[in-house]
């Protein structure tokens, strides 16, 4: 099954640990399921795990970018998705369409 986190999802999970971390760890790890994303997904990943308003230690971070250089498979969309609700989420809802696979 192809996965998709939402950043706020990742973010809890750095954050708080417990269940947000629990839940990314398992997409992570199990070969039932492929996290998928796409460069901009990743980038807003980093970008937002920087942010010096959470207060991650560098060990945090590196931690996390770590993982999702391991973790994830990268995409290329060919689609794109009009979400007017809330144009920053239509990177996430188009990911998962067929695109071309990247290598990091």
């Amino acid at each position: 099954m192809r996965v998709v986190i939402d950043t706020n999802v990742l973010v809890s999970a750095a954050l708080k640990g417990r269940d947000p971390e629990l839940v990314v760890l398992f997409v992570a790890g199990n070969p039932d399921f492929e996290w998928i994303a796409s460069m901009e997904i990743l980038d807003e990943y980093v970008n937002v795990l920087s942010r010096e308003k959470f207060g991650l230690s560098d060990e945090i971070k590196d931690r996390w970018r770590s993982l999702l250089l391991q973790a994830k498979s990268c995409v290329k969309t060919i689609n794109t998705v009009d979400f007017p609700r809330d144009q920053k989420d239509a990177k996430f809802l188009a990911s998962p369409y067929q695109g071309e696979r990247l290598t990091l």
